[in-house]
């Protein structure tokens, strides 16, 4: 079975590698932003228990899995199901470089140059990253990171995925 959870910073690299990881293991993935807001404006995050039932929904739907987001609260939920964790601790540099190359995610916007009109608040959230103290954070990701008694790695770096 493959079980992976990949969190990190916004623009680290999670949707990728977490898409590398889906295909080379044909299993389910689930980008928590896509339960996690609710679809209002401005945006506001659904309640914990909304977002607990579609992750528990998927997981009675999916044997093998790879889940990615930066919500150390939602996260939390799997953990206990996780065979692997991924923590993409890369620099806030190559986190904002990332961002600025990001193709276009129809799943959150609109349209790219949406996308793109939202791109300077992106690169300060990025930025803010150890500074801030909420579910989004350095400091929450390294909690889970630390709790977590499985297998698990941090990368610094993005890597492509090696099919073998």
């Amino acid at each position: 079975m493959t079980k992976v959870v990949v969190f990190g910073n916004s623009g680290s690299g999670k949707s990728t590698l977490a898409k590398q990881l889906r295909d080379s293991c044909a299993c389910a993935h689930l980008d928590l932003d896509t339960i996690a807001w609710q679809a209002v404006v401005p945006p506001q995050r659904k309640p914990l228990s909304q977002s607990r039932q579609l992750i528990d929904e998927f997981l009675a739907r999916n044997q093998d899995w790879v889940i990615e987001g930066c919500y150390a609260d939602l996260l939390d939920m799997v953990m206990a199901d996780a065979d692997e964790v991924i923590f993409l601790n890369l620099p806030i540099h190559a986190c904002i470089e990332n961002a600025k190359r990001r193709p276009w995610e129809p799943h959150k916007y609109p349209s790219k140059q949406a996308q793109d009109e939202n791109l300077a608040m992106l690169i300060d959230w990025i930025s803010a990253y150890t500074r801030r103290d909420d579910t989004f954070s350095y400091r929450a990701h390294q909690q889970l990171y630390d709790d977590f008694k499985g297998k698990k790695s941090i990368r610094v770096e993005n890597q492509a995925i090696k099919n073998s």
